[in-house]
């Protein structure tokens, strides 16, 4: 790895340009200048119920993976918290938007949707501790940073507000926080080829989740 830049430093500046685009997509300025059409919220909850059970078995794998007890214990605990927020929080959301979780959990997963979790569970299952760990840090790490930005510029919209006060919070930061120390103490310990995977799946994950929130604003849905 290299002497001068810390692998969380060397991986967000691989995607500050993709971040910057996710920043400038309108579903993101719509959340806070109140735009964003409630269809295409609905849209993006539905979906990301879907993505997040997903999500729950590629931190399991993670945590199985583990070399130590403590990032196990982490990654367990973030995968039931990865649940939970499934649970509430969506339940929460789309009883305000008229609709139900079961209704919402009946609804087919979208391409976008579909296609981010296989790359994520397959890279889980068949990669490293390192990659795998690569692979789950964008859905971390870009929600904290959006969520800190659309919290400083706040929203018109008691609905959009909620969500942005959920990842632009405090509570959120601190489970990034935990995800990053780790992703520190691992690159430490990687080869140049190892860490040109991480590399890899980081980017990667990051473009998926500009085309989540482009999906959601679109409505994606299957072409035939």
């Amino acid at each position: 790895m290299t002497d001068t830049l810390s692998i969380t430093k060397l991986l967000w500046s691989d995607i500050a340009e993709i971040y910057a685009k996710v920043l400038a997509h309108p579903f993101i300025a719509g959340l806070t200048d109140g735009t964003l059409p409630r269809e295409s919220f609905r849209h993006y909850i539905i979906q990301d119920a879907h993505y997040l059970r997903g999500y729950a078995r590629a931190l399991a794998v993670c945590a199985a993976k583990a070399p130590v007890e403590g990032d196990t214990a982490m990654f367990v605990q973030h995968a039931a918290g990865a649940i939970a927020a499934e649970q509430d929080l969506h339940a929460e959301l789309m009883a305000a938007l008229g609709s139900s979780a079961d209704a919402a959990a009946a609804e087919s997963v979208a391409p976008t949707t579909r296609a981010y979790l296989s790359y994520l569970l397959a890279t889980t299952y068949g990669g490293s501790y390192a990659e795998g760990v690569a692979a789950v840090l964008p859905c971390y790490w870009i929600y904290a940073k959006v969520g800190e930005e659309l919290l400083a510029r706040s929203s018109p919209d008691p609905l959009y507000a909620r969500w942005i006060a959920m990842y632009g919070g405090s509570d959120f930061q601190v489970v990034v926080d935990e995800v990053l120390a780790v992703t520190e103490r691992i690159g430490a310990e990687l080869t140049a080829r190892e860490l040109e995977q991480v590399r890899e799946h980081f980017r990667t994950t990051s473009r998926y989740e500009w085309m989540f929130w482009d999906a959601g604003y679109r409505r994606e849905s299957w072409p035939v």
